[in-house]
């Protein structure tokens, strides 16, 4: 029986030594996500990721959910693990989950990783996400993937990397489509601004150049928004950067838990 209420016992992996860092992957994704940054991480840090609920190896939920039960699987991993507090961190949907779960558990977090999220949308920024959720209704998941396609990855890396693109797109198909829409609305309808600023752990934000959804002017709306923010806009990439920049996210995430980690032991 879970300790958090709400929480459902989902599927995680822990890899390397050091402090430890929980790292949250994204919509119709998996904790294999990870799985090009996971070697240079793991050299520095204890990392723990769990599939999401409905997700990967993770249960399917009986019924609806929102951010708040996803934050409380977060919760339950962390007790699970055994460890007290930790580094997050987290991909698209998961940088939602993140500063979520350091507003209910500010005493469990070292430092915030928001990568490729999203804050402050523009009517005409819910206009754009919102059309995706309504030809998804409308068309079904499949005939939507050509658009999340365009939107996830460079023009270069489709044409270079049609098996790990068709890899990344199975798993979105894979995923329970009740699920998927369900995270896909939690994505669409969050909106992080009002609160923000009662997340106190130092954070990093960071996005890719040309990612339209969660845009450099988005994540400077977060970076302004957060007490103790760091912005890093990464050249040449949308918003898949844990497959098309892993070596360059590695090393901004290491340089910056690793500081955020000595002034907490201070």
């Amino acid at each position: 029986m879970s300790a958090t209420p709400g929480a459902i016992d989902c599927e995680y992996t822990v890899e390397g030594r050091g402090p430890p860092l929980f790292l949250v992957h994204g919509i119709g994704a998996a904790r294999d996500a990870w799985r090009f940054v996971l070697p240079e991480l793991s050299r520095h840090f204890t990392v723990i990721m769990h599939d999401l609920r409905g997700h990967g190896a993770s249960p399917v939920p009986d019924g609806p959910f929102g951010l708040d039960e996803l934050v409380a699987d977060l919760e339950r991993v962390r007790e699970r693990t055994g460890f007290e507090t930790g580094h997050f961190a987290g991909h698209s949907l998961g940088g939602m989950i993140g500063p979520a779960y350091a507003r209910r558990f500010a005493k469990r977090v070292r430092s915030l990783g928001l990568l490729s999220t999203a804050a402050g949308r523009t009517d005409a920024d819910r206009a754009a996400v919102g059309a995706v959720i309504a030809a998804m209704e409308e068309k079904g998941i499949g005939p939507v993937l050509e658009t999340l396609t365009r939107r996830w990855f460079t023009d270069r890396f489709i044409a270079e990397n049609p098996a790990v693109v068709d890899r990344r797109l199975r798993q979105v198909t894979d995923t329970n489509a009740a699920v998927f829409m369900s995270v896909f609305r939690i994505y669409a309808e969050t909106e992080m601004l009002p609160w923000l600023p009662s997340v106190t752990a130092p954070s990093l934000v960071m996005t890719g150049e040309h990612d339209g959804g969660c845009s450099p002017r988005l994540n400077a709306r977060i970076t302004d928004a957060l007490p103790d923010a760091r912005l890093v806009i990464l050249p040449g990439v949308k918003h898949a950067i844990l497959i098309e920049a892993p070596n360059r996210v590695s090393a901004e995430m290491i340089r910056f838990h690793e500081s955020a980690d000595a002034a907490f032991a201070r």
